[in-house]
């Protein structure tokens, strides 16, 4: 029998692993399909961070996507997670039963901007006003990838296309009617700013309600040329951040070493920090009027705020608000899902 030899004795180094004894490997899916170069990929690889140095474990998550160039991107990462790819534009729904079925898991939610502000827009509303306990990754370029590049909903006017086709219509804003409608964490980040959207991530993982992150990520085949205003050259000219994000998850040490005045600190859900320190110095990050003021100023400059905008961890997400039991429901025993005899019989005299 062949012997085994440990990496101490073979002299290499052993494989880093995080708090729950797991590699970044662990975390990571198959061989990205996308065009080189593409932004979706870089968010791939910021998810793939985040959880691994978070300590979450991948059977814990179910991912859902829709269609589209992004909803194509959960089969890269988190390999060992649930999955469930769904109708075009419908996801919100999958998502919403998939939860409430299951209160245990963590969802997280990769849409584009057409799946979400297209054909999907009416669900993705209601999704909000819900406050799921759910990561709603959306990835922005513009554009239809997956038809050849047409417009999208979230196209700014006055880009032009590749073809020269100069968009006529006004923008939807995702940030701005996720703030409208309900959602508790709200923010944009660009796929080219590593530390800041894995700071996001990580942040949005400890949050208990409805997150959205709007990460403009360039499509490198119809979208990044002169004249779109979701290239990497125009965001890294335009992009306007609202402050500095720093995360401390709960299992770190927490000091507090902020100026006050300069930076807010927010406790969230499992006891972690979130720390935003002020560009923007008049900015506060929990009045709603003042996130849609600031999305709303920056867009009439022509600017891409990015950062958090808006967050509220003291609304009772969905799961709260309907009492729904800790256990999933499908391991529940008859009895407890089952009305008795004397139960019905209540019901129907209510109703003589």
């Amino acid at each position: 029998m062949a012997a085994t030899i440990s990496p101490a004795a073979s002299g290499a180094p052993a494989p880093k692993t995080n708090r729950i004894g797991l590699q970044v490997l662990d975390y990571r899916g198959g061989k990205t399909t996308l065009c080189a170069g593409c932004g979706h990929n870089a968010i791939s690889e910021r998810i793939i961070d985040a959880f691994y140095e978070m300590g979450i474990s991948p059977e814990r998550v179910m991912k859902l996507s829709g269609i589209g160039c992004s909803s194509k991107s959960p089969a890269y990462f988190l390999n060992r997670s649930h999955s469930f790819n769904s109708v075009h534009g419908r996801m919100p729904s999958v998502a919403t039963g998939a939860l409430l079925a299951n209160r245990t898991m963590m969802g997280l939610a990769v849409s584009g901007d057409g799946d979400t502000a297209s054909i999907g827009f009416g669900q993705f509303g209601h999704l909000m006003r819900r406050n799921l306990p759910l990561i709603y990754i959306v990835e922005n370029n513009g554009v239809y990838g997956l038809t050849k590049g047409q417009f999208s909903a979230t196209a700014d006017v006055g880009s032009r296309l590749k073809t020269g086709v100069i968009n006529d219509l006004p923008p939807i804003d995702i940030c701005i009617m996720a703030v409208e409608l309900g959602a508790t964490f709200v923010g944009r980040s660009f796929s080219g700013d590593k530390k800041q959207l894995l700071a996001m991530l990580k942040a949005a993982m400890s949050h208990k309600g409805t997150v959205v992150l709007d990460v403009i990520s360039p499509c490198v085949t119809f979208n990044d040329h002169e004249g779109s205003t979701k290239s990497y050259k125009y965001m890294q000219a335009h992009e306007e951040a609202i402050g500095e994000v720093g995360f401390v998850p709960h299992f770190e040490d927490i000091s507090v070493d902020y100026d006050p005045g300069t930076t807010y600190d927010v406790e969230m859900h499992d006891g972690s920090h979130l720390r935003l320190r002020k560009l923007h110095e008049s900015y506060n990050p929990v009045d709603r009027i003042a996130a849609v003021t600031a999305l709303m100023e920056a867009n009439q400059k022509g600017e891409v705020l990015t950062g958090l905008f808006y967050i509220d961890t003291k609304k009772p997400d969905f799961t709260t608000l309907l009492n729904m039991v800790p256990e999933p429901l499908a391991t529940l025993p008859q009895e407890r899902t089952r009305p008795g005899q004397k139960v019905l019989e209540e019901v129907m005299e209510t109703l003589r």
